[in-house]
């Protein structure tokens, strides 16, 4: 077992992007951040900020189209999010052989 496992309940290790690099962050599996990239594996089971979860709904609601569409214009452009596709690609397909 690796040590790093031990520290890691409720989050899996993902690749990311940060810049034009490509960093280890944690995707949380429970807590109040299920579901969201995170950069320390506290941080899915902290306390949420209410200020900024009501700061960011809004901003959402307001420039979702906007994020949309600069977001989908680096995904196919950048070349570390080009590299993420691979190296967050599993190894396993997930589906079981019949028997």
């Amino acid at each position: 077992m690796i040590l790093r496992e031990l520290f890691t309940e409720g989050v899996t290790q993902i690749w990311s992007r940060a810049g034009s690099k490509n960093v280890r962050k944690y995707r949380c599996t429970s807590g109040t951040r299920k579901g969201r990239i995170v950069a320390k594996p506290s941080t899915c089971t902290a306390p949420k900020n209410m200020k900024q979860a009501v700061s960011l709904k809004r901003t959402k609601a307001r420039k979702g189209s906007i994020i949309k569409i600069k977001t989908t214009r680096t995904k196919r452009a950048n070349p570390a999010s080009r590299r993420l596709v691979k190296l967050n690609r599993r190894k396993y397909s997930g589906r079981r052989k019949s028997k």
